[in-house]
């Protein structure tokens, strides 16, 4: 390790780290693999080295505690344009962590908090629909907002992200979260949304779906959507469309046609390369274009 990789370790350690209040946290670390409800895993599941990276997990303090978050950045520079990498429904587990050293590799500061770190460890759980009902429908879309706002915060106080170059992707679960941020934060540059749901019914937890928020976007979204996704019908990323097309949005959305949900997902059947590398170039012109670079 050189020496400024050693100092930025270093300063990443001093950060203050939250107390956990009564409230705590199920999680306080992140979990390490892959999630066990999507094993076995595929042989075409890409493996990104650390090399020439800072590369590991990291704590974002936050009102009620302390968040276990992955993060990768090129080793040497800095300050880096920042990237916020939401999770799929299965958590920051191997896959996640993977796709934040691959935008490092791009000169990135790429971060992924653990957003249901309160509500539980999904990497233990085997069962998708478990998955959603003892876990997932726990966490509210305020905060993920609030959550997200902390570890751009985290990456701003660190010293490493500049976050004047404030980027969002995500996947699936994630994916859905983009288009919600893009609403909500008056910092973030662009966003770029991977087959992430667009139309739902209203809850508590989840009062706005992004096909409500499209005359609240500050920022540019980039929607990358499947055209045989199963759990998106291509019905509603029309009328998505055309939401976006009526407030004169600047936002954009790509269909692949005959491709499934989860197309980047290397480490699952559902993986398209094709489609999978059209889209990560299509996401970093999308950066390059809306200034996140």
């Amino acid at each position: 390790m050189g020496e400024q990789a050693e100092s930025i370790r270093r300063m990443l350690e001093s950060i203050p780290k939250a107390r956990v209040t009564r409230r705590g946290f199920v999680m306080t670390a992140l979990t390490t693999g892959f999630a066990l409800a999507v094993r076995p895993i595929s042989a075409q599941t890409v493996t990104t080295d650390a090399d020439s990276l800072t590369a590991g997990e990291v704590k974002i303090p936050t009102s009620d505690g302390s968040l276990p978050a992955y993060q990768a950045m090129p080793s040497q520079g800095g300050p880096f344009a920042t990237v916020l990498v939401v999770q799929e429904i299965f958590g920051v587990h191997e896959h996640i962590k993977d796709v934040c050293r691959r935008l490092a590799k791009l000169g990135y500061l790429a971060v992924a908090p653990e957003l249901y770190a309160r509500q539980g460890d999904v990497s233990k759980l085997s069962d998708i629909n478990e998955i959603r009902t003892k876990v997932v429908s726990k966490v509210s879309d305020a905060q993920v907002m609030a959550d997200l706002d902390a570890t751009a915060g985290w990456a701003k106080d660190s010293g490493f992200g500049n976050i004047r170059k404030l980027g969002i992707t995500g996947f699936c679960w994630g994916g859905r979260i983009v288009w919600l941020y893009a609403a909500h934060s008056t910092q973030l540059k662009a966003g770029v949304a991977w087959y992430g749901r667009l139309i739902g019914e209203h809850s508590k937890m989840q009062p706005q779906h992004p096909i409500d928020l499209v005359g609240s976007l500050k920022a540019p979204v980039l929607g990358l959507y499947g055209g045989a996704d199963e759990g998106i019908p291509l019905e509603t990323i029309e009328q998505m469309k055309q939401a976006l097309n009526a407030a004169g949005n600047s936002s954009e959305i790509i269909v692949y046609p005959d491709t499934p949900h989860g197309f980047h997902a290397d480490y699952r059947p559902s993986y398209r390369r094709e489609q999978a590398q059209d889209g990560w170039k299509r996401l970093q012109a999308w950066f390059r274009q809306h200034g996140v670079a």
